[in-house]
């Protein structure tokens, strides 16, 4: 991890000499630990290109809605395509992007063949745009075929927890579409991932990780300034992991790219919290949505919207922003 450059964040009045951190509007840093040469210093501190038409001078808020009838926290709850467009009529008013999923990606989970995934996910998005909902949507699919399907819906991006490893023609896609993607960083498969993972320097590796898939991006002609990057919390990771990948989230900055962090609900904040039902993990997805937003989380992709936007807003209020 030597080589990636770790900032210390500060929030409220940015004193003399401190930088911007990641172009978010109240948030500086004035010590930088690993390298610190002025490219680096630049690549921490300069903003970040807007995200289907987002500024991302603040944290914005990703809610997430699926229509599967496994996942793990919301699994079912919007297989109805009239819910479905409720709850996204309700969420645009609480959040900035939602975000539709036809694939439980859970621990465990299975694949969904593409033509199901389609017919899960295509119908939502249609009949969202239909009744006027305009907030932008992203389309969470491992697959070319079911995002292509997506986008032709109405969908504005391509959220893709494999970062083109599963299906590589969907980086393809991205460039055609030239839409914007965010590549996460997973060890392994659904099925699998959550079997003994291992890593002799987790933070290390997700960053070197990320840095490939970038590239790989990039060399099949996805523009850079369309890119989103994702630490993966909870995708092959134990709670160690999770906690470590945490705590030295402004390591991502160095990437010079807008960071998503996804923890809503996951086992680890259970686990800590004693809240074994994953609905019972609202206080500990707040705090650590908090917690991302005060080191420069650009995107923060949550299932409690109205609470995470409300608790976003008072924090800016507390830190004078």
């Amino acid at each position: 991890m030597s080589r990636w450059a770790e900032a210390t964040p500060g929030t409220g009045h940015r004193p003399a000499g401190a930088r911007m951190l990641a172009g978010m509007s109240g948030l500086w840093f004035d010590t930088v630990h690993g390298p610190d040469d002025e490219t680096t210093l630049a690549r921490i501190s300069e903003p970040r290109p807007d995200l289907c038409g987002l500024t991302l001078d603040r944290p914005r808020v990703m809610g997430i809605l699926n229509v599967t009838p496994d996942s793990f926290s919301d699994g079912g709850d919007h297989s109805d395509l009239g819910v479905a467009v409720a709850r996204a009529r309700i969420m645009s008013g609480e959040c900035d992007i939602i975000d539709i999923g036809g694939e439980s990606t859970r621990p465990g989970a299975g694949e969904v063949p593409a033509a199901e995934e389609i017919a899960r996910v295509v119908p939502v998005i249609a009949a969202i745009r239909e009744a006027g909902i305009s907030t932008p949507i992203s389309i969470d699919t491992r697959k070319a075929r079911v995002a292509d399907a997506a986008l032709d819906a109405g969908a504005n991006m391509v959220n893709d927890v494999s970062a083109f490893e599963f299906d590589p023609e969907l980086a393809d896609l991205c460039a055609e579409r030239d839409v914007s993607v965010c590549l996460m960083h997973a060890k392994g498969l659904p099925e699998t991932m959550q079997i003994r993972p291992t890593y002799e320097d987790v933070v290390g590796e997700v960053m070197d990780h990320l840095m490939a898939r970038i590239a790989f991006a990039t060399s099949r002609g996805v523009r850079r300034e369309r890119i989103v990057t994702d630490p993966g919390i909870g995708f092959g990771k134990t709670l160690d992991h999770n906690l470590t990948l945490l705590r030295h989230l402004t390591v991502f900055h160095d990437l010079g790219l807008p960071v998503l962090l996804g923890a809503s609900r996951k086992r680890f904040i259970g686990v800590i919290g004693d809240a074994e039902a994953a609905k019972d993990r609202l206080g500990g997805s707040l705090a650590v949505a908090l917690y991302g937003a005060a080191r420069g989380m650009h995107i923060l992709r949550v299932h409690d919207t109205k609470e995470t936007s409300q608790a976003l807003k008072l924090a800016r209020a507390l830190q004078g922003d």
